[in-house]
């Protein structure tokens, strides 16, 4: 058996929207960086760009576990002293696109086709977004409770 390499005519990049909304940070990171990877179709190769444009909706709304609304994000945009923390309290008031942009990040390859592959993703706070024209699919989280019974 060969193996596949796909061709550019295979790789497409399809659009997809997903609704953040109540959906635990960790779960939704896992799977929007599985969508951008392409990890979801059937030609999928790890060195070929095949992934798709993923738009989150409703970022403000996204569930944070634990006590991570104590913990701080950090950042460094380096240049001397250019560290950067701020609270996950601040940032779901202040900027709560920053909180899932990191968080998907953390979840891609640490290479250079996930620059690539992080600049299709769009996060909006609230629900309305621009991107109607190109025809999303709805992208569903189903999520299982974690509670024994």
């Amino acid at each position: 058996m060969k193996t596949f390499t796909p061709k550019p005519a295979d790789l497409t990049h399809d659009w997809y929207i997903v609704d953040a909304t109540d959906v635990v940070l960790g779960r939704l990171a896992t799977q929007v960086a599985t969508l951008l990877r392409g990890k979801n179709k059937p030609t999928f190769a790890p060195h070929a760009d095949s992934g798709n444009h993923v738009i989150v909706i409703n970022a403000a709304k996204v569930a944070l576990t634990g006590s991570k609304m104590g913990k701080e994000l950090y950042s460094h945009s380096g240049r001397p002293g250019g560290l950067r923390r701020d609270s996950y309290a601040e940032l779901m008031k202040k900027n709560p696109e920053r909180i899932v942009i990191a968080a998907i990040k953390g979840m891609m390859p640490k290479n250079r086709l996930s620059k690539v592959q992080l600049d299709r993703l769009r996060v909006f706070a609230g629900a309305e977004h621009p991107h109607t024209p190109q025809k999303p699919q709805t992208f569903e989280i189903t999520q299982v409770s974690q509670q024994a019974k």
